[in-house]
């Protein structure tokens, strides 16, 4: 395959001549690392065989486009070409631009120790190979099948970083000056931050939320610094094949039973993860929300939020009308805790999730705060 000018163009989306990833991600042949992929349809995942189209192979490859790899426990490896997977995404080949911003807000410079957390496809560790040297770079992630086809693609590419399989929650493989994760965590981990580096710097996402911290290592052992003004979103960490199972069961009760309160809301229907600020508040509020969008039978929108501990809240909007019908069953009423926000964010002109300061303990409690708002983790 004549790879080299689409990668080119691929840097041309995800950073600019100059750049310090402009070599990286020109010169990093992506579709080595991906010969495999899923491909979302109306019935689930579809696999997809790169070198039987190498034009579709290329196209995919070198798209500045999140590639799935693994869904459920079935790697699009060893998924037969055209075979249907249903269940969620577990592994991925992220968007080489997010790829890029979270290296950049790792500020890495030459002779830094680095630890790239959660592996995937082994993209993220050959670009920080690239910039730092592989002797530099530490590779981990949970899936033992990953990690070894990491390590033999990425030395097809010339790449050698250490490729490890472990917990990222977990002991880490030593002391690192950088380190920067391309998976979720509800806070931050302890270990993290004894394997961190005097002066060291962390790169991460907060599980079900958009933000990006970045924190620096204090004298005491914690580490200080901010919620980032870009957003991001990446899986959470996992310690099995799978995340645990869909809420259907709730679903079936939150679809149609008119529950413990009906009430009006005066805001239309809102796609939570489509909103990311209001999205990232109600996940650090009440984490672990489930979120459903669908459209009634009349046309209107539709939208559910259901949780494990049996709360859900259904709502509808109808198609000329510019309020909801709640409907709410359970411990706790979900859609007042997002009605809440939505009325913050009225009044305020914005929500305080974004730009907030961030404190993290040695033990890894991390606390977020800004304009007199904060929550702990």
């Amino acid at each position: 395959m004549n790879w080299k000018p689409y990668a080119v163009g691929l840097a041309a989306r995800a950073a600019h001549p100059g750049s310090d990833w402009w070599g990286p991600l020109t010169e990093t042949p992506r579709h080595v690392l991906v010969e495999r992929w899923f491909r979302p349809g109306e019935h689930g995942w579809t696999a997809v065989d790169g070198p039987s189209d190498e034009e579709t192979w290329a196209k995919a490859a070198y798209s500045d486009t999140t590639l799935v790899t693994r869904v459920g426990p079935v790697h699009a490896d060893h998924a037969e070409p055209g075979q249907a997977v249903t269940g969620h995404p577990t592994s991925s080949s992220t968007l080489p631009s997010l790829v890029v911003t979270m290296l950049r807000h790792g500020r890495l410079t030459p002779g830094l120790r680095l630890l790239d957390l959660a592996t995937g496809s082994g993209y993220s560790a050959a670009l920080a190979c690239h910039r730092l040297g592989d002797d530099l770079v530490t590779t981990l992630d949970v899936d033992p099948y990953l990690t070894q086809a990491a390590a033999e693609r990425l030395g097809r590419i010339g790449r050698h970083p250490v490729v490890v399989t472990a917990d990222a929650g977990g002991e880490l493989p030593g002391t690192f000056d950088r380190i920067v994760s391309m998976v979720s965590v509800p806070r931050i981990p302890a270990q993290w931050l004894k394997s961190l580096a005097p002066g060291g710097r962390l790169v991460t996402t907060i599980a079900g939320t958009g933000l990006i911290v970045t924190a620096d290592k204090s004298d005491d052992g914690g580490a200080t610094g901010c919620v980032e003004w870009d957003r991001a979103s990446f899986m959470a960490t996992r310690a099995g094949d799978d995340y645990p199972p869909a809420l259907n069961e709730l679903f079936a009760t939150a679809a149609n039973q008119d529950g413990d309160e009906v009430t009006e809301s005066p805001f239309p229907v809102l796609d939570v993860m489509q909103a990311w600020e209001v999205w990232s508040m109600l996940s650090l509020i009440a984490p672990g929300i489930e979120h459903r969008t669908g459209t009634g039978d009349d046309g209107g929108r539709m939208m559910w939020m259901l949780h494990a501990d049996g709360s859900w809240a259904r709502a509808h909007t109808e198609p000329v009308e510019r309020t909801a019908t709640v409907h709410q069953g359970g411990p706790r009423r979900l859609y007042d805790l997002l009605d809440q926000i939505r009325w913050r964010w009225l009044e305020h002109g914005e929500l305080p999730v974004y730009g907030a300061k961030v404190t993290i303990t040695p033990g890894g409690e991390t606390t977020l705060s800004r304009g007199g708002w904060t929550t702990t983790l």
